[in-house]
């Protein structure tokens, strides 16, 4: 029997995990790694980094399972801002990228990762360069350990080129980890006394909770205690369904503005979320007075960095189990919430309309889809303006319907949306995925959509274009900064880009035409792009 060379041990690991798909955009620092591309194995191309990170943190998110994404050396850095993404999502990505061959690199040739583990710091858990070539296959055991465990999220390992070739002793050890952390139960217990005895309790929901299929456990524990719930400043995925009497909306991203909404509350247990996510300066207390803070996250430097409250290191979903155990003959203090917040998980009310010129408002084009979607469709957004018309008029009732940005960084929605499209298919749920994306963010990771195309997705890419960066006028209107330029952006042909990529792409303003593409759209087997011109609103932050 011939002895295995380094590829074939790591390739036999990989399987065995159950990670058989490769998202990737290749170079020659790759090519030995693919050599003889195993049949069973899939190779997902998407033209630039960037791309190939949020399809693979879309797939990530959808199945629930780690995401291997192979990048190029030295061209990694194209993918950060979408690193960024995924580690503030919780996303277990294992990221690989080529490395010259160890022959060379004293010399630092071209294609020379110099610091390969510093590139992409602080965005990955754990990054790694093996020092010996049958090292590679144990390094890539550790690193599906490191990504999948709480918190979970990207790493990294450069592979030198040479090495995939050399031969290995063994086969590679395949080890299971755990991914819940159990609540220490006298702190939880504590927890439980303070909602107990509390006279106006409020539980503020993060994305933890949607990660770890949550949504009867958090319905459950509001619903014992009659509590408020709010979502946490710029959830990314919905943690509460928000059709609920219970629900308030979405908390404001922003010191001043969030405390006075927790105003009247004595005790606020945070469940899977930061404390909390902040963006512009709104000066104010964290907190009102005599509220306190209590905080569950599986996360240590989540509740390390939180600037107030008593922590709790944990699984949100066990905890919400728990807790609701401990309470459950706790007598409701609500029936319903008692401020009801229109856009909902949006941080922002929306806009006035400027003149409309005959363009219809945002408000309406997302009613129009959502009176024709599926009651399991997915909503995708990276449309930051009319977030608020889209949450009033599209309000997500059904777990696993929403996803968004965790880090602000634009261009993950679109290819976040090819990935996930991609696991609606593979899984066999096939759920009709629907991607709200401004013209702006269209363009940062717009390749994605060749990926679609070449899959044959039934992905529908909805436009809302107003030829501006609105969202960055309701920024430069709250920093009272004047005579900003280039923050309108006429010009762009967004059907003909979406054409050019393969999509069957229309610029349509009728509500009845619209209509009638998104429900073709969804039961396509190929991506379909809706240019739909809407007039211009800019939103108050606030």
């Amino acid at each position: 029997m011939s002895q295995q060379s380094v590829r074939d041990v790591t390739f036999q690991l990989l399987r065995e995990l159950g990670i058989t798909t490769v998202f990737g955009n290749l170079g020659s620092t790759e090519e030995t790694f693919l050599t003889n591309f195993p049949h069973d194995f899939r190779y997902v191309l998407a033209p630039q980094e960037a791309s190939v990170v949020g399809i693979a943190d879309g797939f990530a998110q959808v199945s629930r399972r780690p995401a291997l994404v192979n990048l190029h050396t030295t061209a990694t850095g194209n993918g950060l801002g979408n690193l960024a993404t995924a580690f503030q999502g919780k996303a277990p990505l294992i990221v690989t990228a080529g490395q010259q061959t160890r022959e060379m690199l004293l010399l630092e040739p071209m294609l020379t990762d110099v610091e390969p583990t510093a590139l992409l710091r602080p965005w990955v858990k754990w990054a790694y360069e093996p020092v010996r070539a049958k090292d590679v296959p144990a390094a890539f055991m550790r690193a599906v350990a490191t990504a999948v465990q709480p918190p979970a999220g990207p790493v990294f390992l450069s592979l030198p080129l040479g090495d995939w070739d050399e031969p290995c002793d063994a086969g590679a050890v395949v080890r299971t980890v755990s991914r819940r952390v159990a609540p220490d139960p006298t702190r939880l217990s504590e927890f439980a006394e303070a909602l107990r005895e509390a006279k106006s309790p409020v539980l503020i929901y993060g994305a933890d909770i949607a990660r770890g299929s949550g949504w009867p456990q958090a319905v459950a524990l509001a619903e014992t205690l009659g509590a408020t719930v709010w979502a946490a400043p710029s959830s990314e995925q919905a943690p509460f369904p928000e059709d609920h009497p219970l629900y308030a909306g979405g908390l404001p991203f922003a010191m001043g503005p969030l405390s006075q909404k927790l105003d009247g509350h004595d005790v606020a247990v945070v469940v899977g979320a930061p404390v909390f996510r902040y963006y512009p300066y709104a000066p104010g207390p964290y907190l009102p007075r005599g509220l306190r803070l209590l905080h569950i996250s599986d996360d240590p430097a989540e509740t390390a960095r939180a600037p107030v409250g008593d922590s709790l290191i944990a699984d949100a979903v066990l905890s919400l189990e728990a807790l609701r155990e401990l309470l459950r003959d706790c007598t409701p203090k609500l029936k319903r919430a008692r401020e009801t917040v229109a856009h909902r998980m949006a941080a922002y009310p929306p806009g006035v309309p400027e003149a409309s010129d005959g363009r219809m408002r945002s408000a309406e084009l997302f009613r129009t889809l959502n009176e024709v979607r599926p009651a399991n469709a997915i909503v995708i957004e990276e449309s930051p303006s009319n977030l608020p018309d889209l949450h009033t008029e599209w309000p997500i009732t059904q777990p696993d319907g929403f996803y968004t940005s965790a880090s602000g960084v634009l261009g993950w929605g679109l290819p976040a949306s090819v990935g996930i499209a991609l696991a609606e298919r593979d899984s066999g749920r096939n759920r009709p995925v629907t991607a709200v994306i401004g013209e702006g963010s269209f363009q940062y990771a717009v390749q994605s959509l060749w990926t679609a195309a070449q899959l044959n997705l039934p992905l529908l890419v909805v436009v809302p274009r107003n030829d501006e960066y609105c969202i960055l006028k309701s920024f430069a209107k709250f920093e009272h900064a004047s005579g900003v330029p280039a923050l309108d952006i006429p010009g762009y042909d967004i059907v003909s880009i979406a054409k050019g990529y393969g999509c069957d792409a229309v610029r349509l303003n009728d509500v009845g035409a619209i209509k009638k593409a998104a429900v073709e759209a969804w039961n396509k087997s190929k991506p379909t792009v809706l240019d739909v011109p809407i007039c211009r609103q800019v939103p108050p932050l606030f």
